[in-house]
C-alpha cells in the first residue's frame, strides 16, 4: 500500500466473508497422544452417548467424540457467522513502540461480535444442533457472562428459550452483562440458586456463598436433565467447543500469510480452553508436522489449575453429577476468590488443553490481577481497545514476551487472541485505577488437601 508516493505499512489484515472457514479444524485426529476417554461418574467406565443424551443432541455428541479432520460448518451456522465473521487481524504496531521492543505483535479480535466475545462461535452452532432435534430451551452456565450473553444470543436467532445460572460474584459485579442477557430474552438467575437441588445444598453449607462455575454447572446439568424439552449447553472445556472455536485460527493463519508472517509464539488466556485453543489448535496442526512453535496458556494465580493443579480424573461440577474427565485441576469443590476475571474461574481445564500442556506441547503461565490490569491499560492506551479482564492476562504474557525480546535484540512474532473487549468490565477498571485492587494467590496447601481427596476417583 501506499500513499502520496510513500509506502503505508499494513496494520490490519481483513478478510471478506466468503473466507469464512467452512469446516472446523478437529485436533483429535492429529493428537500425537490419545486422549484419556470420559468415565462415567457412577461405574466409572468410559461414557457412551447414551450417557450424554440427557443433555446434547445426537450432533453434538457424535462431534465430540469424532476424530474426522474436519467437520463441516451448516450453511445456517455460517450465514449467522457474517454477522461479524471474518474478525481482523492487528499488528500492534503502537504498542510495539511503546515498549521498544523488537518483536512484532499480533493479536485477532474477536471483540467484534455481538455478543463482545468470541463465545458465540459455538453458541450458534450449539443452538442450532439443538434445534434441529426439536429441544425447546437450553440452560447454562456463566462466569463473567460473556458465555451467557453469547447463549442467549444464539437462542433469540433460533427461537429456543434460555436459562443462564450466573456465578454469583460475577452476577453481582456485572450486572450490565445480565441485563444484555435479559435483553435478548434470557432468564438469569445467581448460582447458586433456590432453583435447584445442588443450588439448595450448597446455600445450606453457605447462604452466602459466592459461587463458582462448579456450582454453577451443577445446576445447569440438573435442570436440563429434569425436563424432557430442554438440553445443556456448555462454553468450553468439551471437545466440540474448541473444535467450534477453531475458526479464530483457521482465519488467522491466513491472516499471518497476508503479513509475510508466522508466529513464534501464539498466547491465550485460559479458563476452560475454548479462547487458548480456538487460536492455537489449527497452528498446533503445524507443530506436531515439526514447524517450530511455542503455544502459552495464561491463567490467573487465583485459579491456577495449569501451573498448580494436579492431572487427574475429576468432576466437571461440584455436585459430582458430570463425566470424570482427566484434567489439571484444583478439585471440584474449588470455590476461588472472587477476582474480576470471571471466565477464569474454572477448577479445570479442557482435557485436549491438559494432555497436550501435560506432553509438553502448551506450555502455562500464571499472574496476579494487579499486574494483568496494569498490562491492560499499557494495551489501551497503545492501542485504544479496551481489553476484558480474562484476555488481559494473555497481553500480561504478550508484554513480558516482547520485553524479553528487546533485552534479547530478538523480533520475534507473537500473536494472541484479544477475545473481548472490556465495556461491562469498567467497575473493575475503577478498581485498579484507585488502586483498590488486591491480589490473591490460591494456597499450596489448599490445592493439596483438595487433590488428595481425588484419589478414588481415579481408574
Amino acid at each position: 500500500m501506499s500513499e502520496g508516493g510513500r509506502p503505508v505499512e499494513m496494520i490490519k489484515a481483513v478478510l471478506s466473508e466468503e473466507h469464512i472457514p467452512k469446516a472446523w479444524y478437529n485436533i483429535q485426529a492429529d493428537l500425537p497422544v490419545p486422549l484419556a476417554p470420559a468415565l462415567h461418574p457412577g461405574t466409572k467406565q468410559p461414557v457412551g452417548p447414551h450417557d450424554l443424551a440427557p443433555l446434547f443432541p445426537t450432533e453434538i455428541i457424535l462431534q465430540e467424540v469424532s476424530t474426522e479432520r474436519y467437520v463441516d460448518i451448516p450453511r445456517e451456522v455460517r450465514d449467522i457467522y457474517r454477522l461479524w465473521r471474518p474478525t481482523p487481524l492487528h499488528r500492534a504496531r503502537r504498542l510495539e513502540l511503546a515498549l521498544g521492543t523488537p518483536a512484532h505483535i499480533y493479536y485477532k479480535y474477536e471483540g467484534v461480535s455481538p455478543a463482545g466475545s468470541h463465545k458465540p462461535n459455538t453458541a450458534i452452532a450449539q443452538a442450532f444442533y439443538n434445534k434441529q432435534a426439536g429441544v425447546r430451551r437450553l440452560t447454562t452456565e456463566t462466569g463473567a457472562g460473556q458465555w451467557g450473553s453469547a447463549l442467549a444470543l444464539a437462542c433469540r436467532f433460533f427461537d429456543l428459550q434460555c436459562t443462564v445460572y450466573m456465578v454469583r460474584v460475577s452476577y453481582e459485579q456485572k450486572p450490565y452483562r445480565r441485563v444484555m442477557m435479559e435483553t435478548w430474552g434470557a432468564e438469569v438467575l445467581p448460582s447458586p440458586s433456590p432453583r435447584t437441588a445442588a443450588g439448595r445444598a450448597v446455600l445450606e453449607r453457605d447462604p452466602h456463598s459466592l459461587g463458582s462455575l462448579g456450582i454453577a454447572i451443577s445446576e445447569a446439568a440438573e435442570d436440563a436433565a429434569t425436563h424432557d424439552d430442554t438440553k445443556y449447553s456448555l462454553g468450553s472445556v468439551l471437545n466440540h467447543v474448541l473444535m467450534h472455536q477453531t475458526v479464530i485460527g483457521l482465519e488467522a493463519k491466513t491472516q499471518m500469510e497476508m503479513f509475510g508472517e508466522y508466529p513464534d509464539v501464539v498466547v491465550g488466556c485460559c479458563g476452560g480452553g475454548s479462547n487458548l485453543a480456538g487460536l492455537s489448535f489449527p497452528f498446533l496442526a503445524d507443530r506436531f508436522k515439526g514447524k517450530r512453535l511455542r503455544v502459552v496458556a495464561v491463567e490467573p494465580t487465583a485459579c491456577p489449575s495449569l501451573t498448580r493443579g494436579k492431572y487427574l480424573y475429576d468432576f466437571g461440577d461440584e455436585a459430582e453429577t458430570s463425566p470424570l474427565l482427566k484434567m489439571h485441576t484444583l478439585g471440584h469443590r474449588f470455590i476461588p476468590a472472587g477476582i474480576h476475571a470471571g471466565g477464569l474461574r474454572y477448577h479445570g481445564d479442557a482435557p485436549l488443553v491438559c494432555l497436550l500442556h501435560a506432553h509438553g506441547y502448551i506450555e502455562a503461565a500464571a499472574y496476579p490481577q494487579v499486574p494483568v490490569f496494569a498490562a491492560a491499560v499499557e494495551f489501551a492506551r497503545a492501542e485504544g481497545i479496551l481489553p476484558a479482564p480474562e484476555s488481559a492476562h494473555a497481553i500480561k504474557k504478550v508484554l513480558d514476551e516482547a520485553l524479553e525480546a528487546k533485552e534479547a535484540g530478538d523480533a520475534r512474532v507473537i500473536l494472541f487472541n484479544l477475545s473481548g473487549h472490556g465495556h461491562f468490565d469498567l467497575a473493575a477498571y475503577q478498581d485498579y485505577l484507585s488502586g483498590k485492587l488486591r491480589d490473591y494467590a490460591y494456597p499450596e496447601k489448599e490445592v493439596e488437601k483438595a487433590t488428595a481427596e481425588l484419589a478414588p476417583l481415579q481408574p
